[in-house]
């Protein structure tokens, strides 16, 4: 399976280096030296990785081949793409790949349906879920603990306890239940006594 790893942005210095906007959980394991990715557009590719570093918190590449600013520029808005094992599982417990994620219907934990993750947004932040709602309306699900509460691969679901905002109808509910500021009924009753 081929999963897109990251997308090559400006060059950075004249030696043929890149910034690269990562889309990968392990860029060390799929960015690495000596790493052959194919690219989009595949005209591009394939392309070799021949160093990598960290500066001011980007990640900055130098690809086979390439040795100048020139070169490095011609590069820019690249996709970068990995072979994966379908089967394979990140190394930490808790982690995903996207391509496992999509799909998976999005549900409350009394099992209201919310939707389907159609596209997951890797932000600097956090990760968010793009479900798509049965009426075709989307809404975005922050990935953390305090809302995904469990992904089950096997039932393919993402269970999740939205905060009251996060989704819409809850607000509904929640506004449906409400009762009357207290008092009202009684003003309306004076209200009538008044005019008998």
């Amino acid at each position: 399976m081929q999963l897109v790893v990251a997308r090559i942005g400006r060059a950075h210095g004249i030696k043929g280096e890149v910034t690269v906007e990562v889309r990968t959980d392990e860029p060390e394991l799929r960015l690495g030296p000596g790493a052959v990715l194919q690219t989009e557009p595949a005209s591009a590719g394939p392309l070799t990785i021949e160093t990598g570093r960290v500066h001011s918190g980007r990640l900055l590449l130098r690809f086979a081949g390439v040795k100048d600013r020139s070169g490095a520029e011609a590069l820019r808005n690249i996709l970068l793409i990995a072979e994966v094992d379908p089967a394979q599982m990140p190394q930490e417990p808790d982690e995903y790949y996207d391509h496992q994620l999509m799909d998976l219907d999005v549900v409350l934990e009394d099992g209201t349906e919310i939707g389907r993750i159609t596209e997951i947004s890797h932000l600097p932040s956090q990760d968010l879920f793009i479900v798509e709602r049965p009426d075709g309306t989307e809404v975005m699900i922050p990935f953390v603990e305090e809302i995904v509460a469990e992904i089950d691969l096997v039932e393919q679901r993402c269970v999740i306890t939205p905060p009251p905002g996060l989704i819409d109808e809850r607000d509904a509910v929640i506004d449906s239940t409400r009762d009357e500021a207290p008092g009202e009924d009684a003003a309306a009753e004076d209200a009538a006594g008044e005019d008998a």
